[in-house]
């Protein structure tokens, strides 16, 4: 079954839960947050925990890793935007970089 696109006005009070992310309308809606590291190897430490959770749920993000940040941007590409999966993606990551399994600082 389709995972069920969520509406533009339940994304804004879904983001009260799910502190530091935004969601954003343009090329398509997607959630995003960027995170802060105190260098690249911490960066890459701290993506590559994502990965092993987006593989777990079986759900991916897009990544973008810079020096000392990391940019995620979060979509239901089938539904062709944003639903749950997101949002519970979202939480997951946030209490991963929450429980300092990689050093990092908030952005």
């Amino acid at each position: 079954m389709k995972p069920q696109l969520i509406d533009w006005e339940q994304v804004q009070q879904n983001l009260l839960n799910i502190p530091g992310w935004q969601a954003e309308k343009s090329p398509s809606p997607h959630l995003t947050r960027t995170f802060t590291f105190k260098n690249f190897v911490e960066s890459l430490s701290f993506t590559n925990e994502v990965g092993n959770l987006a593989e777990q749920v079986n759900h991916h993000p897009d990544i973008l890793i810079r020096w000392n940040k990391v940019t995620l941007f979060l979509s239901t590409h089938s539904a062709k935007g944003i639903t749950q999966l997101d949002f519970d993606l979202a939480s997951k990551i946030n209490s991963l970089f929450s429980s300092g399994s990689a050093s990092h600082s908030s952005p």
